[in-house]
């Protein structure tokens, strides 16, 4: 794979986990759906989007992937739902990506990976822009709603581990997928006194499986194949400015100071990461 082809697709990636964030938000936050409706509506429309996928590409789905980075899907999916339900947005973007890191950053160097000086430096400074991003404004969430945020992110960081190496990421994507979708299930019976339905909410959980979930995971698992653990785990902190700039130009919330500060700080230390990495 070319350079500019894999920052092309990184960038798309980033887009996509950013507009997760953003319609997760808008959900929750907006409309009366029911945190289990919304993770039971965003897994089933991506195993359905990606399943016509393999279909079309005449792929059986079920013989790639795993259970287990299926369950671990499932577990980021549903504890983020659950999690935004009440906690505030800065501190669980924090928690989120905090979690990711620390769980990509060990698994490399339990591998063996080391960052150079360099790396390190840009690191440390993308860190700084992420906790510039989230403080100003800041509630003490819940230990419940703590502890689901990390969850959500030690979660996604094993499903991110897990698929590196893979001969046929969008098929690997789809078996999780579907693999995903019985554990959904089990959730959408268990939440059964507590269903609240609302289109909109819906329509957004939909679009958040079928488009930014589904496609964006099977770009995710490609651009994997050609980065080390501890730079993909660094790239991903580009989501939360991303999704920070959408807030402003599509929820009307405000351009700070401390927004530009931080998104200088976040992509400069990207850029030293992934400038600087051992060849």
């Amino acid at each position: 794979m070319t350079q500019l082809r894999l920052v092309t697709l990184t960038v798309l990636t980033l887009i996509a986990f950013a507009a997760n964030s953003l319609l997760c938000r808008m959900a929750l936050k907006e409309t009366a759906i029911d945190a289990a409706t919304f993770t039971s509506v965003r897994l089933l429309s991506g195993a359905a989007m990606l399943w016509l996928l393999m279909t079309w590409k005449k792929t059986p789905p079920l013989q790639h992937g795993s259970w287990r980075s299926g369950l671990a899907l499932f577990l980021y999916a549903v504890a983020l739902s659950f999690a935004y339900r009440s906690i505030d947005t800065g501190a669980g973007a924090l928690m989120l990506f905090g979690a990711v890191q620390v769980t990509m950053l060990l698994a490399g160097y339990i591998a063996g990976e080391r960052m150079t000086k360099v790396q390190v430096i840009g690191f440390i400074a993308a860190m700084v822009g992420l906790v510039i991003l989230v403080s100003p404004g800041v509630e003490a969430p819940s230990v419940l709603d703590s502890s689901l945020m990390l969850m959500s992110g030690i979660a996604w960081g094993v499903y991110s581990m897990l698929g590196r190496g893979l001969s046929n990421p969008a098929a690997a994507t789809a078996g999780n997928f579907l693999r995903a979708a019985p554990y959904t299930i089990a959730l959408s019976l268990l939440s059964l006194p507590w269903l609240q339905l609302d289109t909109r909410g819906m329509l957004l959980a939909a679009l958040s499986g079928a488009v930014t979930s589904a496609l964006g995971y099977v770009l995710w698992y490609r651009v994997l194949q050609h980065m080390r653990a501890m730079t993909a785990s660094t790239v991903q902190l580009a989501a939360p400015v991303l999704a920070a700039i959408a807030g402003v130009m599509l929820l009307g919330e405000h351009f700070t100071r401390d927004l530009l500060i931080a998104s200088v700080l976040i992509l400069g230390g990207i850029w030293l990461v992934l400038r600087y990495g051992k060849r």
